[in-house]
């Protein structure tokens, strides 16, 4: 009788205390409010200890989650069972999420920090005079490479070097729709925003000249590759190809002479968001010169915090490869809100692409 009982005292203890921790993580973290910021960014797209800072200047306590791509991140808001304060998805997602109405519009007043941000990347087209979002990062889509596992004359000045027969089983993709059958448009000097369906036929023929050359195609794993000289070439981000090259001097990175993308992720407040004064907090504390040049070390993309440069080394700064000047943005094309028809016309040309491989 006595196991009974102290079965049954275990049992209603046990119950008891998982009920409470349930309760405390409602109110303080699953379901937001005042004393905590949940934000939803990309994996690897923050320094951690800026959150650490972020918590003991506010007494607000951030939950952390990633997305990997921006269709992922839409479906999950979309669908609402999320209270995200925070989440930072690129140009062309933002101008989605305008459009279905799933943002709460900025307030500037609560962001003095926006002063630091360099004209060239405020109101722009898909978010006129920034009332829902803020620059977070910049940069652009390039190929990464050992000049030392190649012949000298491929450069990558063209995207057509991805198509040498010398780099047969040497080519890893992003795995990416756009970024890949944009790859394609652009070697064949259409726009990476086509909806011509007759172009976009041809850029998938192409690409699919590359068999024999593609290796694979996958996601961050590339880095330790590259990295470790277990891989060659590389589509890839700006920012990513900029990790590589700090960990492995031997890299290079390029952007072919035909075009490409120039890419901008900013931050937004979803309308779930639970602490909309917190976002803001969060906002402008990210804008800080001396927050934003720490982050861009450590995350390793360009930053469009002007007030920032001036903290950052010259030699990072003054690198075309990953800070282009204006004059060379201009033949580089932001991504363009395609909807969702035609951006699942672009998934099945890819998915097509990806089955033509051996």
């Amino acid at each position: 009788m006595k196991s009974l009982i102290h079965a049954t005292l275990a049992i209603v203890v046990t119950c008891g205390v998982l009920w409470f921790a349930a309760s405390k993580l409602e109110a303080s973290g699953a379901a937001g409010g005042e004393g905590v910021l949940t934000v939803y960014n990309w994996g690897e797209y923050i320094d951690p200890a800026l959150i650490d800072q972020f918590e003991e200047e506010t007494g607000i306590t951030v939950i952390y989650e990633t997305f990997d791509s921006n269709e992922a991140m839409l479906t999950k808001i979309k669908q609402g069972g999320s209270a995200y304060d925070i989440a930072v998805p690129s140009e062309y997602a933002i101008e989605t999420m305008i459009e279905e109405d799933l943002l709460i519009e900025i307030d500037h007043s609560k962001i003095p920090n926006l002063k630091n941000i360099d004209p060239y990347f405020l109101d722009l087209p898909f978010d006129p005079k920034n009332r829902y979002s803020i620059p977070y990062f910049w940069g652009t889509v390039g190929i990464v490479y050992n000049p030392n596992d190649i012949p000298e004359h491929i450069t990558f000045d063209s995207w057509d070097d991805l198509w040498d027969p010398a780099l047969k089983n040497k080519v890893f993709l992003v795995d990416g729709a756009r970024e890949v059958i944009g790859m394609g448009l652009n070697s064949l000097g259409y726009s990476l925003n086509s909806r011509d369906d007759n172009e976009l036929r041809e850029a998938v023929e192409k690409l699919k000249g590359l068999n024999g050359n593609v290796k694979a195609i996958i996601g961050d794993e590339i880095t330790p590759l590259m990295i470790n000289n277990e891989a060659t070439v590389s589509l890839t981000f700006s920012g990513q190809a900029a990790d590589m090259m700090w960990e492995n001097e031997e890299l290079d990175f390029a952007v072919p002479s035909e075009g490409s993308n120039l890419w901008f992720d900013n931050m937004v407040i979803p309308k779930t968001a639970q602490n909309v004064e917190g976002a803001h907090l969060f906002i402008n504390f990210m804008l800080d010169a001396e927050v934003a040049a720490q982050n861009t070390d450590y995350v390793g993309y360009s930053i469009p915090n002007k007030a920032a440069w001036e903290l950052l080394d010259e030699e990072v700064i003054n690198d075309e490869r990953f800070y282009p000047p204006e004059e060379m943005r201009g033949n580089l094309e932001v991504y363009e809100n395609l909807g969702l028809e035609l951006l699942g016309t672009y998934n099945e040309y890819f998915l097509e692409f990806k089955m033509s491989l051996n």
